[in-house]
């Protein structure tokens, strides 16, 4: 009997000989957590929304945890994808007026609003799971903390924002676009998701802004 040297969890029919299947399979699986929930989804209904035998999903992960934990990483890596593309579009760099702070709110409500799959999977989900899909959704969420907390730094830098500390505006803002992001699942209120970062950009910069007009000292 010949050894196996493949390292437990290495797909047995590698993305060359089956191109796009692994690809398949996390679509797939997006559609069946969103709709069923964690516990409420197996390995079989994943093979079946992706029209695929049932073993064929045991090739690319090895359980259910590690194809939810591969969803978390996938979407955390978009949305942080879609954010940079929509900085280069608006021609800004982070720091720069209120356009990169509009620019990575309205991508942030554009991905979500373009995929409600990934919003099920982010805010209602993995938050109610192992502990260690906690660990890997907070990092995702503290890296993008991180991008607002610098657009933040930089305003008070150039005295537009007041000497506030700019973590805990950070998570105030994440906090709204959470819920607000939730809330669209069902509703929209009459406004498109470029709206909504206009309302929330000129609701934090409200609080934000220096008092101009207030006499020194």
């Amino acid at each position: 009997m010949t050894h196996d040297p493949r390292p437990p969890g290495r797909p047995v029919v590698s993305d060359q000989q089956q191109p796009g299947r692994r690809d398949d399979i996390m679509s797939a699986a997006k559609k069946v957590f969103a709709r069923n929930g964690f516990h409420g989804t197996t390995i079989a209904d994943v093979a079946s929304e992706a029209g695929l035998p049932f073993g064929s999903v045991y090739q690319y992960f090895d359980s259910k945890d590690a194809l939810f934990r591969a969803l978390i990483a996938g979407e955390g890596y978009a949305l942080r994808t879609r954010i940079a593309i929509a900085l280069g579009e608006s021609g800004q760099q982070f720091g720069y007026s209120e356009a990169p702070f509009r620019a990575t709110l309205r991508a942030t409500f554009e991905f979500f609003d373009s995929d409600r799959a990934s919003t099920k999977l982010l805010f209602r989900d993995a938050f109610t799971q192992d502990p260690s899909f906690n660990t890997q959704l907070g990092g995702i969420y503290e890296r993008w903390i991180d991008d607002i907390e610098s657009l933040i730094v930089a305003a008070q830098q150039r005295g537009d924002v007041v000497a506030v500390p700019p973590r805990l505006v950070a998570y105030t803002v994440s906090a709204l676009i959470g819920d607000i992001a939730h809330r669209r699942l069902t509703t929209d209120d009459g406004i498109t998701a470029a709206e909504a970062a206009d309302f929330v950009v000129a609701l934090v910069m409200k609080g934000l802004r220096p008092d101009k007009t207030a006499p020194p000292g």
